[in-house]
């Protein structure tokens, strides 16, 4: 008999935010499929017999085609293994779990949805940003900023963007920020707007930087900033917890321009 696959969302990247399902699953899984931004004290709940394979995908680098993938876990599942597709935050949001649930169901493979705790809603979390406030925002949207900026027709418009929504969580934005910044700014957000980039959030790595908008791609150059990085911006970051970090005593690693 065939086994099963669990499409599993690691959460941010502390072990301790893993759901107890998720922890359950990946210490008993025959085979654990990971992306790259599962963090290793993750993988290393594992047992001893259990197959690992990294199919991690990072901007710039080679990576595993999304079909080699897709048929890893068919081939895994089919040989009666029960395995774990583990991925960062949840693993339907901004992720290919939808298009792997849908090739494991046309191949006769059982899928099991685990979610998990997603970076966009962790990472200002843990620096103490309120997405929702009574007195700075009742909408929050979250959208990708990885789209490629040269594409014809371009799926995210920006400068709509700028005023149907009281806050802004981008991922996968620090590359194309420029760009992202000045087109906020043609569709009308103020240029002094609060912005916040979040890096490695949750992890002992983690760190903060508050700017505003019309500097904000300056400033993460300056600092320094690189993937994986959340940007949230909007007013909800002036309603941020005075020198608030989660988890966390070391204040250094709240930096504020």
């Amino acid at each position: 008999m065939p086994g099963i696959v669990y499409l599993v969302g690691a959460g941010p990247g502390d072990p301790e935010l893993l759901t107890l399902k998720a922890l359950r699953l990946i210490k008993t899984c025959d085979a654990l499929v990971h992306d790259a931004l599962v963090s290793a004290e993750i993988i290393q709940e594992t047992s001893i017999n259990t197959e690992i394979f990294n199919v991690g995908k990072r901007a710039g680098k080679c990576s595993v085609p999304q079909n080699k993938t897709n048929s890893l876990l068919v081939q895994l599942a089919k040989e009666g293994k029960n395995v774990v597709r583990l991925k960062g935050g949840d693993p339907f949001v901004f992720s290919r779990g939808g298009e792997e649930v849908t090739y494991l169901e046309k191949n006769g493979i059982s899928v099991e949805i685990v979610p998990g705790i997603t970076s966009g809603i962790a990472a200002p979390s843990y620096f103490g940003i309120p997405l929702t406030h009574r007195e700075a925002g009742s909408s929050i949207t979250f959208v990708t900023g990885h789209e490629d900026i040269n594409k014809d027709k371009k799926s995210v418009n920006w400068r709509t963007l700028a005023k149907s929504s009281d806050g802004l969580v981008i991922y996968m934005g620090i590359r194309n920020i420029e760009f992202i910044v000045r087109e906020l700014i043609l569709g009308g957000l103020y240029e002094h707007t609060k912005c916040a980039v979040i890096q490695e959030a949750t992890l002992h790595n983690q760190k903060c930087l508050i700017s505003e908008l019309g500097n904000l791609a300056e400033t993460i150059r300056n600092k320094g900033f690189t993937s994986p990085s959340i940007v949230v911006i909007g007013n909800i970051v002036d309603f941020k917890v005075n020198n608030y970090i989660s988890n966390l005593s070391d204040a250094s690693l709240s930096e504020k321009k």
